[in-house]
């Protein structure tokens, strides 16, 4: 019997490669935001690589029947979606050639692709004759398994029909989107309400644990976009997008809403909610709630209540709030930005003491302004602690409460137990919420759970495309010294944003890693030029040590040395300083001290590349030991 061609696992052209049991494409070893349809559009292609590839074919591998009606439009967004991300052209195509009427081909180079693969067995029983004997006997046999097979095949037809008119009136929904509600007041300044809304919504989502929600910073890139809805839910990876409008005037508040299935680019619900300004949080409550029980996502009882049951808050202070959040969010690590958070959520506080969302929201900026260096961490710590308490007095199911408490336990309390426990909680409160995700995975990798990190890393990357993801990803690659991760992630992440100094600092380091230390500095130069921090420059003088350049190194320190004497330099920075010079007593002292008032930094001493010369001295192990971590 024939048997069919075998695709092989990695598909590569030109500097491509396309990982076909992962479902990813990448370029030079970072892999590309194509997803969904497009992908498996591109997938066909080059499995018939030189062939034309019928609509009709691709109709029936990756449309199912009930989505003929916006067939034409999804396939062609999915190959204007190939196309922008190879750099490709209909005009001049390189890669994808368009028949008009007909399909696509793809004219390009393929590697790797076994067009045509038998088992030696089977080829040698094609090539054997047949007894003239036996040759009627098996025509006959053939001719009964052939109509056997027929009346399966038409059953089988039959069942399909009938679960695709079912599943078109159920569709399955499993993962969705909330697209940037429209501000329809005519108002620009009311933009911060819209967005604050649509932020609200997903966070009201991503409490409920059966749904996949995309997380705010993926989905505001949409914002004012005009592609179709089936393009959009394809770059996403989603099942259903919501869309929808919001009108502010005087005291009251109107939402549209509509939930749309992706694949088919068809309505399954719409609703319109009017009401008072201060009933805006139960508003919300009931818009997440409709659209769970549409996409029949199963609500724990807690979660119908909260939806059903939201306190009332005082309109001013729902304002304060989402200005404050919407700062919090986005610019968090900002230190002007976090004063403008803090002011708004104190303010929302004072117009209504009895709004826990915005103790939440204050307790998170304390905490990121000590990261950032302009708030005491001991007076951060207890003003957050206080602001949590509050927060959790007034209402327990608030999952970024949990996630602030899960970094208050880690950074300020070093209680990994508690740490644990409460990013755990705040997961298990708001299964969606990117942030106690990414907040998780950078725990994990600091206790040195590699396996359990990586798992969470893929999780996030189903929930957030943003730079805050990216962050997340490079940090954990960082701490677990995984270099040639460590790399492919710090390229992807300035794929975002070149002129980001954290990826051009992390790529650095990944380089420095697997000995390329020529190239290892030229990052670090770069990572100066754009944030001019001492860390970056201590790395270079490493990596310049490391590429027998040791008189320079010694000068870059000794000029750093010089210049941050007369500031208040974190001793952590200084030990690393001294660690470079070969002067193990002053860089020990200077980890000692940093030990005794909490660095932060202390706590990534296992994983930093600048202190690798103290590793083998006994002090090195024991202050590991103290801060409660297994070398």
């Amino acid at each position: 019997m024939a048997t069919q061609p075998r695709v092989a696992d990695r598909l590569r052209f030109d500097d491509y490669e396309l990982d076909v049991r992962a479902g990813e494409l990448r370029k030079n070893g970072v892999r590309l935001r194509l997803r969904g349809q497009p992908l498996q559009v591109l997938e066909i292609l080059l499995e018939r690589a030189g062939d034309v590839v019928t609509r009709e074919e691709l109709q029936g591998r990756i449309w199912s029947a009930d989505t003929f009606v916006d067939f034409d439009h999804s396939l062609h967004n999915a190959i204007a979606r190939i196309r922008e991300v190879l750099g490709d052209s209909a005009e001049s195509p390189h890669y994808i050639e368009t028949l008009p009427r007909r399909g696509y081909r793809y004219i390009g180079p393929v590697e790797d692709f076994p067009r045509l693969r038998l088992i030696p067995e089977t080829a040698e029983a094609i090539n054997e004759p047949v007894a003239p004997a036996n040759a009627q006997k098996r025509k006959r046999g053939l001719v009964l398994i052939l109509g056997s097979l027929f009346a399966l095949v038409m059953l089988g037809v039959t069942m399909w029909h009938y679960m695709q008119v079912r599943g078109a009136t159920r569709p399955a929904i499993r993962s969705l989107a909330v697209l940037p509600l429209e501000n329809l007041s005519g108002d620009p300044s009311e933009e911060f309400f819209a967005d604050g809304m649509t932020d609200q919504l997903i966070t009201d989502l991503a409490k409920v644990g059966s749904l996949r929600v995309i997380s705010r910073t993926s989905v505001m890139q949409y914002k004012g976009a005009r592609k179709r809805l089936p393009e959009i839910a394809g770059e996403l990876n989603v099942d259903a997008i919501v869309e929808g409008s919001v009108v502010r005037s005087g005291q009251r508040v109107r939402v549209t809403a509509q939930l749309i299935q992706a694949s088919a680019d068809r309505h399954l619900w719409a609703e319109t909610y009017d009401r008072d300004l201060g009933d805006v949080l139960k508003l919300q409550g009931e818009v997440a709630d409709a659209i769970a029980e549409q996409v029949r996502a199963k609500l724990t009882p807690q979660q119908q209540a909260q939806f059903q049951q939201a306190h009332a808050v005082n309109p001013a202070a729902y304002d304060a709030y989402l200005k404050g959040h919407l700062y919090y969010t986005t610019e968090f690590t900002k230190p002007d930005s976090l004063r403008k958070a803090q002011h708004y959520f104190e303010d929302a506080i004072q117009k209504d003491p009895n709004f826990a969302l915005a103790y939440a929201g204050l307790a998170g900026t304390y905490v990121f302004s000590a990261y950032a260096g302009t708030l005491p961490a001991d007076q951060a710590y207890r003003s957050s602690k206080a602001a949590l308490s509050k927060a959790l007095e007034l209402d327990d199911s608030i999952g970024e409460a949990y996630d602030i408490l899960g970094e208050l336990s880690w950074h300020f309390d070093w209680d990994w137990e508690a740490a644990e426990r409460e990013l755990n909680r705040a997961i298990a409160l708001a299964p969606s919420y990117s942030c106690a995700h990414e907040d998780r995975a950078g725990f994990l990798a600091f206790m040195g759970r590699k396996a359990e990190a990586l798992a969470e890393i893929k999780q996030i990357d189903q929930l957030d495309y943003g730079f805050s993801a990216a962050h997340t990803e490079t940090g954990v690659y960082y701490t677990l010294q995984d270099f040639p991760r460590l790399i492919e992630a710090s390229k992807r992440g300035l794929l975002l944003d070149p002129n980001d100094g954290w990826h051009h600092f992390t790529l650095g380091v990944g380089y420095e890693g697997t000995g390329r230390f020529e190239e290892a500095i030229s990052e670090y130069r770069r990572a100066i030029a754009l944030s001019g921090d001492s860390e970056s420059i201590v790395a270079m003088a490493h990596a310049s040590a490391a590429a027998g350049k040791k008189s320079e190194a010694e000068t870059i320190l000794r000029d750093l040395e010089h210049k941050l004497e007369q500031t208040s330099t974190s001793p952590y920075t200084m030990a690393t300083i001294y660690a470079g010079l070969g002067e193990k007593d002053k860089a020990f002292e200077f980890l000692e001290k940093a030990y005794s008032e909490k660095s932060f930094e202390i706590l990534s001493l296992r994983s930093d590349l600048l202190l690798d010369s103290l590793r083998p001295d006994p002090r090195f192990q024991n202050l590991v030991h103290r801060i409660g971590l297994v070398n």
